[in-house]
């Protein structure tokens, strides 16, 4: 069976060691229980684009500087995102009635 989904994301221009990365990445995705997948290298598509077609219920990014904040914004309308270093988790916009 497979679990949920991580989509792993390494701007490689915020990156100065993308081999690392995507280990912490991995080690990340393991730890929370994630199945982890990456992204097409050749796709045109934007991370937000690139989650919904995975299904995956989460970004996670070796740092924040790996999504812009306008990239951020759209990936959260569909997922949570969780970075390696700092450790943080950033959960999905939530839209429509709050309950009491």
């Amino acid at each position: 069976m497979i679990g949920p989904i991580a989509l792993g994301w390494i701007d490689d221009d915020a990156s100065s060691a993308p081999s690392w990365d995507r280990v912490q990445v991995l080690r990340l995705a393991n730890r929370l229980g994630y199945d982890l997948v990456w992204p097409d290298e050749r796709s045109v598509l934007s991370v937000a684009d690139q989650v919904r077609n995975s299904g995956a219920d989460v970004v996670i990014l070796p740092a924040p500087d790996h999504l812009g904040p306008l990239e951020l914004n759209r990936v959260m309308d569909v997922a949570d995102v969780e970075t390696v270093l700092p450790r943080l988790s950033f959960a999905r916009w939530v839209y429509g009635k709050v309950s009491p």
